[in-house]
């Protein structure tokens, strides 16, 4: 079975050459070309998925802009965070101490100001995810602009009223999962 012994080669010379995880990704990218083509594995590139960052988000679209981009952490208000201490950040990335410091809402404020084609976006849909032991609210920002930050077709039906994502943050919640 000349197949077999060929491919059964091929899977050990990866093997030996990748992590694990590496290998696996690399294993299953090639039962998924085999199985339906090309283009759907060309989607699974860990280059596409440009949000892969966020946990619990494995699509493509990217975060708002933030002071820690591409960590788009915000507070229950949607002003930004520290994505690992959690503590207020101005717009430049420093500690928040005083009002005279410029904060601003990321989805509502920042995201205009950078891409005013957008509109007046605000936070529509969103999701739950377990995190480190921690439940994370991914939320998206929605604007009526037909193409979202990464440049390519803005995501539609995750929106209220029509919009569509342009692009996403998160807020760590403290409950535990």
């Amino acid at each position: 079975m000349i197949f077999g012994e060929t491919a059964e080669r091929a899977v050990e010379g990866l093997a030996s050459r990748t992590s694990r995880r590496s290998f696996l990704a690399k294993l299953g990218n090639g039962v998924v070309a085999l199985a339906g083509g090309a283009v759907v594995a060309s989607v699974l590139k860990p280059e596409r998925a440009e949000a892969y960052h966020i946990c619990g988000h494995t699509y493509t679209t990217d975060s708002c802009p933030h002071p820690f981009k591409p960590y788009s952490r915000v507070d229950r208000y949607g002003y930004p965070l520290h994505p690992k201490k959690g503590y207020p950040v101005d717009d430049n990335g420093d500690i928040y101490t005083s009002r005279k410091q410029s904060r601003r809402l990321m989805c509502e404020e920042i995201v205009p100001e950078k891409y005013p084609y957008t509109g007046k976006p605000t936070y529509g849909g969103g999701w739950h995810r377990c995190c480190g032991g921690r439940i994370r609210r991914i939320a998206d920002c929605c604007s009526y602009s037909p193409t979202r930050i990464n440049g390519d077709a803005s995501v539609v039906g995750y929106c209220y009223r029509g919009k569509r994502v342009f692009c996403i943050g998160y807020r760590d919640l403290n409950i535990r999962c």
